[in-house]
């Protein structure tokens, strides 16, 4: 398994992208088990992560864990379905 750490200048100073580099390269390797052999994984840090703390990154990362393997919705999805199902009625055709 390999996983590749994309911090962007956004995220802060080097420092701190640096920091945040270490805190999900760390966190990642105790999730390593969940994948399936010979993945390649690369995680994106948001200009937010510069702020988290090492519990709040962990949550993110595991949610996307949980995305990626097929376990959550996206939080942005409504309960009733992904909003391209939205504009469609349940019963008719498209108009």
């Amino acid at each position: 398994m390999r996983a590749g750490f994309v911090v962007s200048k956004a995220v802060g100073v080097a420092v701190v992208r640096n920091l945040v580099k270490r805190r999900l390269r760390h966190l990642m390797r105790d999730r390593l088990d969940q994948l399936p052999a010979g993945s390649l994984v690369v995680v994106r840090a948001l200009p937010g992560s510069g702020e988290a703390d090492h519990d709040e990154l962990a949550r993110d990362l595991d949610t996307a864990l949980q995305r990626l393997l097929g376990g959550a919705p996206r939080r942005s999805d409504p309960p009733g379905g992904t909003p391209r199902d939205l504009g469609r009625s349940q019963g008719g055709s498209a108009r």
